[in-house]
Formats: C-alpha cells, sequence, structure tokens
C-alpha cells in the first residue's frame, strides 16, 4: 500500500441510462465477469500499489456496504455450524485494501460528494475517479506526471472509440477509405482518472450538494491555468449503456481485458 495516497470513487449516482440494471443496485455494483465493476476499478488501482480507498455512497448505497462487509462470503467456500454459529471459510481470497464507506446522500451531485469526503483526505494528494470506467492506464505513470507539474489538478484525456464506421469520400461520393468505430475524431475527452491537491477543495462551495465537479470546480481550476491533461491513448471504456456493459462483458469471456492489468 503507497502511504498517505487514498483513491476517492465516485459511487453514488442513479445510473439511469443503464436503468436495466441499476433499478435494483447501484451502477458501481453492475457485474462484469460475476465482479461489480467498482471491484475492477478497485484492484487497477491497486496492481499499483494504491489500496486505500474511499467510496463515496448515495443510490442504494447500502448495498455496497454490505458487499464489503460480506466479502468473505461472496469470494470462499463457506461451512456453517448453525449450533454455535460459527463460520468456517474455505479457499478465501482476499485483498489488502482499506475502504472507507461514506454515505454522501441520494441527490448529492458529483461536486457536492466530493466536498463531503475532504475531512477524510487528510491534507494530501489524492486520486479521483467515477464508478463506472476501466483503463489500462499505468497509475505510477500519472502520479509522476501530475507532481512533476507542480499544479492542483490532472485530468486523464482520452479519446474514446466511435460508435460508428468512418467514410472518407471524394466529391464524387466514391468512398476511398472507410475504418470500422475508429478512435475518436482527434478530440480528447475528459476519462475520469485525476489526480488532486487539497487545493481543489477551495473550488467547491461548502454546504452546497447541487456542484457538479465537471462545471464549476474543472471550469474555475481550467481557468486559473491548475488543471493539466494526462494524455492515455490505451484502452479505455466507460460503461454508460447496456450496450456498454455487454461489450465488457464480451471481452472478459475472450480474455481480451486490457484493463486486466492486475494479471500482468
Amino acid at each position: 500500500m503507497i502511504e498517505n495516497t487514498k483513491v476517492v470513487i465516485l459511487a453514488g449516482g442513479l445510473g439511469t441510462r443503464l436503468s436495466e440494471e441499476t433499478v435494483s443496485k447501484p451502477k458501481p455494483m453492475v457485474e462484469i465477469g460475476g465482479m461489480p465493476i467498482l471491484w475492477h476499478i478497485m484492484k487497477i488501482y491497486s496492481a499499483y500499489g494504491f489500496s486505500d480507498f474511499v467510496l463515496l455512497l448515495g443510490y442504494k448505497g447500502y448495498l455496497v456496504k454490505e458487499y464489503f462487509y460480506n466479502y468473505f462470503l461472496h469470494q470462499a467456500d463457506v461451512t456453517i455450524n448453525l449450533k454455535d454459529q460459527n463460520l468456517e471459510f474455505h479457499n478465501n481470497k482476499t485483498e489488502d485494501w482499506r475502504i472507507t464507506l461514506l454515505d454522501t446522500g441520494l441527490e448529492t451531485q458529483t461536486g457536492g460528494r466530493i466536498k463531503r469526503a475532504e475531512k477524510f483526505l487528510c491534507d494530501d494528494t489524492f486520486m479521483l475517479t467515477y464508478g463506472d470506467g476501466v483503463s489500462d492506464i499505468n497509475m505510477m505513470n500519472l502520479m509522476a506526471f501530475h507532481k512533476g507539474h507542480g499544479k492542483a489538478i490532472t485530468m486523464t484525456a482520452v479519446q474514446p472509440e466511435g460508435r460508428y464506421g468512418s467514410l472518407k469520400m471524394a466529391d464524387d461520393n466514391n468512398v476511398s477509405k472507410f475504418v470500422e468505430k475508429p478512435v475518436g475524431d482527434g478530440a480528447w475527452i475528459n476519462g475520469g482518472f485525476f489526480v488532486c491537491n487539497p487545493e481543489i477543495f477551495n473550488y467547491i462551495s461548502a454546504g452546497r450538494d447541487d456542484v457538479i465537479w465537471e462545471r464549476e470546480p474543472l471550469e474555475g481550476l481550467a481557468r486559473d491555468g491548475e488543471l493539466y491533461a494526462y494524455k492515455h491513448d490505451g484502452f479505455w471504456k466507460c460503461m454508460d449503456t447496456l450496450r456498454d456493459k455487454e461489450r465488457l462483458e464480451h471481452d472478459w469471456s475472450l480474455k481480451q481485458c486490457p484493463w486486466r492489468v492486475w494479471e500482468k
């Protein structure tokens, strides 16, 4: 475990665009390969030694609490002696994780959730991400980049895969090039893996649960020259819709999982 470096994960949203799954569970608990996508994200960080987590809960947050409280039950074979209420675990798998689970409110926006975690972050640099995206990003390189520029925050920038095939046509409509689902159109977007210094809390008003992290705080940090982008041109995928989930499930089933960095 890397001392004093916490990983904050936003895990409290409603996940309305994945309602087929989130009607009964919070989005971070939607499973890929039989494990919550939240578990996959935590495994990515812990592969690089970042194993102290702060989970910002909201919608159905009790399910996240119960999952980690009963983690051994989920991962191991169990013998239960009903007479003396004794449990014996077999082949149990554990993780070297420390997990703080914070209820940050049902309706709280992303910026408000982050602000509520301020007192748990001990005035140190911390990692921050969403509870629905996976990547093969090297977290140590990301942290080194952040420390190198000395500003308040680093945002990972990615170029997502296009949804449709791309055509290159001449004036006579002759197709000279076709690329199925190319990467982006040259634009970089927010990839959701941040490194933050404590100064970022100055950009989130206290007591304002309606503050959206991607609006006032990030816009203010960019305006003041405190926001740097770490360009990642490797694998990145956000589980935003049922289609995205099915794609990740397909990759997992074929063992085509670039984000499975803990096995490399």
